[in-house]
């Protein structure tokens, strides 16, 4: 029943952000760019649901307007992640051997250097900007993907259906992608799930830091970044920190709920 509970949560937090990010700029009450220098630091009313900031704009509308940025951050670094994990780690799986060994001590090289520390330098040598911060992203996040669809790989290429197909003739291309893959995606997913929100965190961490997208694009951490600088004014970073730390609990509920429900020890009612 809890876990129930929870997965709902998470899926109208989800959803909500989802639909708001879709209808932003309709819903939007003032422009996201425009400045006010005559109304800045103006604290949350009726005309300013969220306040105004250092140069008069709408914290509202930024937040809404920044909810696209951040969703396809998190969308587009843990799609390419994936993917690439899905097919490296299911190759190594799959071939084993000698080529098993070789490919997955390249991952945990990744592995070896600290996440965010490998993702800043990354950015900062590629430049900031939203394209650059997104592969530095998927490149500290590939291995964690490949390491579980190897593990899955190997415990599924030796079922009696992949058998089946190997006596009856079937390519080793038809077997990987036929009979292994569809079979071996399920905890994949819910490492996706999971780490929606960590992408969104990771992004935003990033932008904090001045190495994603660049001004004036509304984006959550760089937000935050500009409530630090403007610490008496609370609202500026405030509403932005609640649209990371929603987002983000709301896929963790998510991901955790598709985790029991898929492993047959913790399954639970949904």
């Amino acid at each position: 029943m809890k876990n129930n509970f929870l997965f709902s949560i998470g899926i109208i937090v989800c959803s909500l952000w989802i639909v708001i990010a879709l209808v932003a700029p309709l819903i939007t009450p003032y422009s996201y760019l425009a400045q006010d220098l005559a109304h800045r630091f103006q604290a949350p009313s009726s005309l300013h649901w969220f306040g105004t900031d250092s140069i008069g704009r709408d914290v509202f509308s930024r937040v809404l307007m920044g909810s696209r940025i951040s969703l396809i951050a998190g969308l587009a670094t843990i799609i390419l992640a994936s993917f690439v994990g899905m097919i490296y780690g299911g190759i190594a799986g799959y071939i084993g051997g000698l080529t098993d060994e070789i490919m997955m001590r390249i991952s945990e090289m990744v592995m070896a250097f600290p996440g965010i520390i490998l993702a800043m330098t990354i950015a900062a040598a590629l430049g900031p900007s939203l394209y650059n911060t997104l592969l530095a992203m998927a490149i500290i996040w590939w291995p964690n993907y490949a390491r579980v669809m190897r593990s899955m790989v190997i415990a599924n290429k030796e079922n009696e259906y992949v058998e089946a197909a190997k006596s009856l003739g079937a390519s080793h291309f038809r077997i990987f992608f036929n009979e292994i893959l569809p079979n071996s995606v399920g905890p994949v997913l819910v490492l996706a799930t999971l780490d929606f929100g960590n992408a969104i965190l990771l992004f935003s961490g990033l932008s904090f830091l001045g190495l994603g997208s660049p001004p004036p694009t509304p984006e959550w951490g760089a937000m935050v970044a500009d409530g630090v600088l403007n610490f008496n004014y609370w609202w500026i970073g405030t509403f932005p920190g609640l649209a990371i730390l929603t987002m983000a609990v709301g896929t963790n509920f998510i991901g955790d709920s598709l985790r029991d429900f898929l492993d047959p020890r913790l399954r639970k009612e949904l």
